[in-house]
């Protein structure tokens, strides 16, 4: 009877786990394009990256009924029970970081009306897939149970934020040579900040792939590089 209800948990596992995947394979794109979006100027990408995030959604609303259900049926203690709650908050983020790439589409319908502010495209592009990888390895070491690679990954963060913040003094500098450029700095600045936040959420879901390995969570406190005070909204 046991093995029974172990095999039961271990195939709702394994289906979980393949939604989880599919979710980040949405997410790696989304964050992509977003970028290559305004690089290239293309406002039809922008509008499939913002679509899509209803797919992202509703991947995410799956899992967590998923999940609820396992629960339920199998009434997992312990190790299992830690999965499925680890589960939850990596979608919960994949979800968020999808809002994110939404966030930056938005602003790209808004910027190529503008002129393009030297180098900001490229630089924004190369802070995004820089963020894309980060969170493919955090799904690698998930799927292998690979705390070591979290572990990078996590380290990895303060590099995302050096990208910001000389990104943060490039567009202060534009605004302060020419008062003009002060609205289109103002949507970047956003858009980095929204990347950077989307690698906060990345180094997150590294930090609970690392509790779901270990059943503790890292000691110590990663390294922040972000040395600006800004807030942005995100919706």
């Amino acid at each position: 009877m046991n093995a029974h209800i172990s095999s039961a948990y271990d195939r709702d596992l394994e289906g979980i786990t393949t939604l989880i995947m599919q979710m980040g394979g949405l997410v790696e794109e989304a964050i992509l394009r977003a970028a290559n979006s305004l690089a290239n100027r293309d406002v039809e990408m922008a509008e499939a990256v913002r679509k899509a995030d209803e797919a992202i959604d509703a991947l995410e609303e799956q899992i967590n009924e998923e999940a609820a259900r396992t629960i339920a049926l199998r009434a997992p203690v312990s190790k299992d029970l830690r999965t499925i709650l680890s589960v939850l908050r990596l979608s919960a983020s994949l979800e968020r970081i999808g809002d994110y790439a939404k966030n930056i589409a938005k602003r790209t319908s808004v910027l190529v009306e503008m002129n393009p502010v030297p180098g900001a495209d490229t630089a924004l592009r190369r802070m995004a897939r820089e963020v894309e990888q980060m969170l493919k390895d955090t799904l690698d070491a998930y799927v292998r149970g690979d705390a070591e690679l979290a572990e990078v990954v996590r380290q990895r963060d303060q590099e995302v934020d050096q990208m910001y913040n000389a990104l943060f003094r490039e567009f202060l500098t534009f605004m302060m040579e020419d008062p003009r450029n002060i609205t289109a700095c103002m949507h970047l600045h956003f858009m980095a900040k929204n990347i950077e936040r989307m690698g906060d959420l990345t180094t997150n879901m590294a930090e609970q792939v690392i509790y779901l390995v270990t059943g503790e969570m890292p000691e110590e406190a990663r390294p922040k590089g972000d040395k600006t005070a800004f807030v942005v909204e995100t919706g």
